[in-house]
C-alpha cells in the first residue's frame, strides 16, 4: 500500500494541473462558440462554406455538423447530426471527417505541449479530413448528385439573434460542469494506471502486446502506451498521461513526431467512434479509411527522415 500511496501522490498534482490547463482552453472556446451560436454567425459561416461540401457527397446543412465538431467536440458535431436526415452514407463520411479533424484548439494544443508544431498539427489535420471526404464519396457506393445552384449568402443574414441567451448559458454551463468532472475523474485516473503499470513492470508487456501492430502502422514500440491512450480516451482526456509520458524521456523528437502524425487524425476509436455508429454509420469505414491515411502517411515520413538523412534527436532524461 505504501508503494501504492507513492504513486498516488506523484500523480494526482500532476493530473490535476493537466485538468485545469485543458478547462481554461475548453471553457473559452465553447464559450466563443455559444456566442457565434447565438448571434446567428455560425449559421452564416456553415452556409458560406456549404457548396463545398458537395465533393464530400454532404448536403450543405452537414456543415454545421463539421463545423460545430471541428472548433468544439464530437459531442456538438452529433447533437447537430440527430437533427438532420442524413443517409448511412453520409453520416459514416462526415463521421470521418470529424473523427480526423476535431477539438481543433484544445487537441492542437495538446500536441504543441508533446513537441509537435501547432501548424504542421492543424494542416495535416484539416487536410487530411477533407482528403478523407473526397476519397470516400468517390470509393463508397451510392454516390449522389446535388443541385450545383450556389448559396447567396446575401440572403443569410450575418447577425441574427438566435433566441433567448440566458436558458442557452444555463445549458452550456451546465454541460461544461458535467465535462469538467468527468474530466477530473478520468484524466485522474489515467495517470494513476499509468504511473502503476510503469511501477509494477506491466508497461513492458503492453508494449510486447501491441508490438506487431504499431510495426505496421510504423511507430516505434516505447509509443505503445501513448497510442493506447490516444485511442481509448483521446487527446483531450488523455493529456495528462501523454505529457507525463513525454516528460520521462525515452522517446526521440523524430518518434513523437510520427506517433502525433499518427494520432493526429485516428484517436478516439472507442467512444467516438461508437457515438457514430449509434448514429448510423458504418464503425469499419470511419476506421479503416483512417488508419490506411496515417499509415501511409506515417511511413512517407519515415522515408523523407531516410532520404534527408534527418538524426534522430537522443531523448533526454528527464526528473
Amino acid at each position: 500500500m505504501e508503494r501504492f500511496k507513492r504513486v498516488v501522490k506523484q500523480a494526482v498534482p500532476r493530473a490535476f494541473k493537466t485538468i485545469w490547463w485543458i478547462f481554461k482552453i475548453t471553457a473559452i472556446v465553447s464559450f466563443a462558440m455559444l456566442l457565434l451560436k447565438y448571434t446567428g454567425i455560425l449559421t452564416w459561416i456553415a452556409a458560406a462554406v456549404s457548396p463545398v461540401f458537395q465533393i464530400f457527397g454532404l448536403p450543405g446543412d452537414a456543415s454545421l455538423a463539421y463545423v460545430s465538431g471541428y472548433f468544439i467536440n464530437v459531442y456538438s458535431c452529433i447533437a447537430v447530426v440527430s437533427t438532420l436526415d442524413l443517409t448511412v452514407r453520409q453520416i459514416t463520411i462526415l463521421g470521418t471527417m470529424t473523427l480526423a479533424a476535431h477539438a481543433m484548439v484544445v487537441e492542437c494544443a495538446v500536441q504543441k505541449k508533446t513537441g509537435t508544431n501547432i501548424t504542421y498539427t492543424v494542416i495535416l489535420r484539416t487536410l487530411g479530413s477533407l482528403a478523407l471526404g473526397i476519397i470516400m464519396n468517390q470509393l463508397l457506393p451510392g454516390k449522389p448528385v446535388f443541385d450545383t445552384t450556389a448559396v447567396n449568402l446575401s440572403d443569410i443574414p450575418f447577425f441574427n439573434i438566435q433566441n433567448e441567451f440566458w436558458p442557452m448559458f444555463v445549458v452550456w454551463f451546465k454541460g461544461l460542469v458535467k465535462l469538467a468532472v468527468w474530466m477530473t475523474v478520468l484524466i485522474t485516473l489515467l495517470n494513476v494506471i499509468q504511473r502503476v503499470f510503469y511501477e509494477y513492470g506491466i508497461m513492458t508487456y503492453i508494449s510486447k502486446f501491441f508490438s506487431p501492430l504499431l510495426t505496421l502502422f510504423g511507430l516505434p514500440k516505447e509509443t505503445s502506451f501513448l497510442w493506447i491512450v490516444a485511442n481509448v480516451v483521446g487527446l483531450s482526456y488523455g493529456s495528462a498521461a501523454i505529457m507525463d509520458e513525454m516528460e520521462r524521456g525515452g522517446i526521440s523528437d523524430r518518434s513523437i513526431l510520427e506517433l502525433n502524425t499518427h494520432i493526429g487524425i485516428s484517436h478516439s476509436n472507442l467512444e467516438d467512434l461508437m457515438l457514430f455508429a449509434a448514429m448510423g454509420g458504418q464503425w469499419y469505414w470511419m476506421l479503416l479509411f483512417r488508419w490506411a491515411m496515417v499509415t501511409l502517411l506515417v511511413w512517407s515520413l519515415r522515408l523523407y527522415f531516410r532520404l534527408t538523412s534527418r538524426p534522430t534527436s537522443r531523448p533526454t532524461s528527464r526528473p
